[in-house]
Formats: C-alpha cells, sequence, structure tokens
C-alpha cells in the first residue's frame, strides 16, 4: 500500500514538473458537502473542461468507544468507519487525481487505513476509485473502471456524509463497484444513467452473471435534490442450480439550505427463492434513514440521525440465530446524534453517540460471555482535506 501512494504522489509531481498541471493545484472547497458523495455523476457540468489535473488529499483519524466486545479481528460489528473499539486510528488517507477536458475524463483516488482494511474490497484494497470515460456525443459519456456507490446518501468518507459512523443500511449497500456507466447529462437538473457491474458489491466477478442498472437524478433546483438508482443482478454461486434474482431499488431526497441540511434515504429488495422457511418463494427487505443537520454558526452544527433496518429473510445481512434457536435476518432500529465545529471550511472535528437496537430476541452483540439485542456508540473524529 505504502510504495502504490509513493510511487502515485511521484507521477504526479513528474507531471506538475513537466508543465502539465496548473500552478495552483489543491483544491479548497468551502461548500457544504454533506451527501454530495454519491452523486449519479460525479463531475461538473459538459462543458467546466479545463483539461487540466487537480490533486487533492484528505486524512480522517478518529477515537471510538462501543459497548460490546470486538470481534477476534479487532474490529467492532458492522466495521466501516471508526471499526476499532477503544483506539485511536486512522480511517483514511486519501490521495486523489481527477482530470476533465471536452473529450476524456478520469479519476484515481487511492488510500489505506482501518476503513479499507475492515470493509473494502480485499482485491486491490488499496484503490478506492479509478475510472476513465470519453464523451460519444453531446451530454453523453461512457465511463469504465472502478467506482465508489452511486447508492443512497452517505459515501466511505466521512466528510461527505453528516455523521461520522454509517447507518446500517449504508454498511449493507454496494459500495465499491467495478464495470461501465453510460451516463446522459440532459441538463444541470437531470441526469440518466444506465451501468453493468461484475457484481453487487464486488470488484471481481463472483459468477457469469453481471449486475445491471438504471439511475435517474433531478434537481430542481439548488436547494433540491432526488435520485433513484436500481440494480438487478443475481448472485449465487457459479455452481448453484437455483437462481436467485435480486432487485434492489434506492430513493434519496436532499434539501440544503444555508442552515439545514436534511436527508432521506429509502431502500426496498426483493430476491427470489429467499424466505428461509420455504426457498420457493421470494424474500423482501425494507431500510431507511432520515438526517438532520442545523448550523447554528458557520462553525458549529448539530445533527441526529435515525435509521431502520429490516431484512428477516436475511438477503444481504447473512444469518443469525435469535433466543428461539431459529436462522432469521438483522432486524434493527438505530438513533445518532452529535456536534461538528468547523475551525477552517476545509475540516470538521465531530462528536456523537449511537444507540443501536435489535428485536428483542436477536442478541447479536456481546460482552465477554453476555449476550444482548443493544449497542452503544461513541465517537470523536476530525478530518482535513485540500
Amino acid at each position: 500500500m505504502g510504495k502504490s501512494i509513493f510511487f502515485f504522489v511521484m507521477i504526479c509531481l513528474s507531471l506538475k514538473v513537466s508543465g502539465q498541471l496548473p500552478r495552483s493545484f489543491r483544491s479548497n472547497d468551502s461548500t457544504d458537502i454533506t451527501f454530495s458523495g454519491t452523486k449519479i455523476n460525479p463531475y461538473q457540468a459538459e462543458y467546466d473542461t479545463t483539461g487540466k489535473v487537480l490533486l487533492s488529499g484528505y486524512v480522517d483519524a478518529y477515537y471510538a468507544h462501543y459497548s460490546d466486545s470486538s470481534s477476534s479481528d479487532g474490529y467492532s460489528k458492522f466495521p466501516t468507519c471508526a471499526p476499532r473499539n477503544n483506539q485511536l486510528g486512522i480511517n483514511m488517507l486519501q490521495l486523489s487525481a481527477k482530470y476533465n477536458s471536452r473529450l476524456f475524463r478520469g479519476t484515481i483516488t487511492l488510500f489505506g487505513g482501518d476503513c479499507p482494511k475492515s470493509s473494502w474490497s480485499p482485491h486491490l484494497n488499496y484503490i478506492q476509485e479509478a475510472n476513465v470515460g470519453f464523451r460519444i456525443v453531446k451530454k453523453m459519456w461512457l465511463d469504465a473502471g472502478f467506482f465508489r456507490t452511486h447508492f443512497g446518501l452517505e459515501s466511505i468518507q466521512p466528510r461527505e456524509n453528516m455523521t461520522m459512523s454509517l447507518a446500517t443500511t449504508t454498511y449493507f449497500e454496494p459500495y465499491f463497484l467495478s464495470g461501465a456507466k453510460l451516463t446522459w447529462q440532459h441538463s444541470a437538473k437531470l441526469a440518466i444513467q444506465v451501468n453493468a457491474f461484475n457484481s453487487f458489491n464486488q470488484f471481481l466477478e463472483i459468477n457469469k452473471n453481471k449486475a445491471l442498472g438504471l439511475s435517474i437524478a433531478y434537481n430542481p433546483n439548488s436547494k433540491l435534490t432526488t435520485s433513484f438508482s436500481g440494480i438487478w443482478c443475481d448472485e449465487s454461486s457459479a455452481n448453484s442450480t437455483i437462481k436467485r434474482n435480486r432487485i434492489y431499488s434506492n430513493l434519496c431526497v436532499v434539501y440544503k439550505s444555508n442552515r439545514l441540511v436534511v436527508g432521506l434515504e429509502g431502500n426496498f429488495g426483493l430476491q427470489q427463492h429467499s424466505v428461509m422457511m420455504d426457498t420457493s418463494k421470494t424474500a423482501f427487505l425494507f431500510s431507511s434513514l432520515l438526517a438532520f443537520k442545523y448550523r447554528f454558526t458557520p462553525k458549529w452544527a448539530a445533527y441526529v440521525r435515525g435509521e431502520v433496518y429490516s431484512d428477516p429473510n436475511e438477503i444481504l445481512t447473512g444469518p443469525i440465530v435469535n433466543a428461539n434457536h431459529q436462522y432469521v435476518g438483522i432486524d434493527l432500529v438505530g438513533t445518532t446524534g452529535g456536534v461538528e465545529f468547523k475551525p477552517i471550511p476545509n475540516s470538521y472535528v465531530r462528536f456523537e453517540c449511537r444507540y443501536l437496537r435489535t428485536h428483542a430476541n436477536e442478541d447479536i452483540f456481546y460482552l465477554k460471555e453476555n449476550s444482548s439485542n443493544q449497542r452503544v456508540e461513541l465517537i470523536a473524529g476530525i478530518g482535513l482535506w485540500f
């Protein structure tokens, strides 16, 4: 990992020396970037085509305490951001380069830290995204490679989220993908995309089937954004004789003003031949989150998030044994609250508390030899990007 980032930095510096980078290459975005990391089309408007390379960096450190015990690998349950219990750590240290011109565009982001180790792809683990695209016709682009997710409100980067922790629905959504995207940016308000990926949440293909998707983003005004994404796939093993076709859909709405950010997300999924008690039937899952952040001053804000996750037939969550010795999926609710301090616009300091509770007979959290259906999380985080 260290060698990869070293060579990446040296390449970028060599480009700068050769005159291919602009004199000022640091990105100092002072806008509120909450819920901005999962855009269907993450590039600027089509004709913002400078043809220059933009370098950026980001580092995020944390301390976390969980009321339950860590697993044998040292991570908490649902490990993503702040995965280590009672430890100081680095969520991620990342370097990114972006290029955008009239005909070509591309992004490379390399990262390391606790977050990629605990929850990212084991294959090429240091690559967060690496993709290249070209303009086919006016307003239409084809991009291919490794992508961060376009599903949901929350991204893998805490700076783009309202909270330090990720909601349970984000943990089980596809948040890294490999394949191709065909995007039609009709206007600043409307974008439509069709895509094909190797798998639901993998860089490598797990069988001979591809995951196919459709996404639509509509932004009626500068304060309101909406998006819908759906994906169809069969994630059964290559030698399975039973096809388990899966449809997963996601709807997001975000409202932003100078002081207030509100985010609403809803997810619905189904999978054939997946009801635990009768595999001839189709199983369903549902999840949602609702989040608010209010900025009292340019530097101080408070936030709260509520979440619901119901996957009774473990389409995505994996089986657990309940108090009645039955295999079930996770049925969970949670709340998160915290405060954010921004000493400078491209930074944050956050302190938050999160409470999770599963169904009464689903004791999935453990403290030594005692099991519980509840967990309390305390997380402090600090981040800077440039």
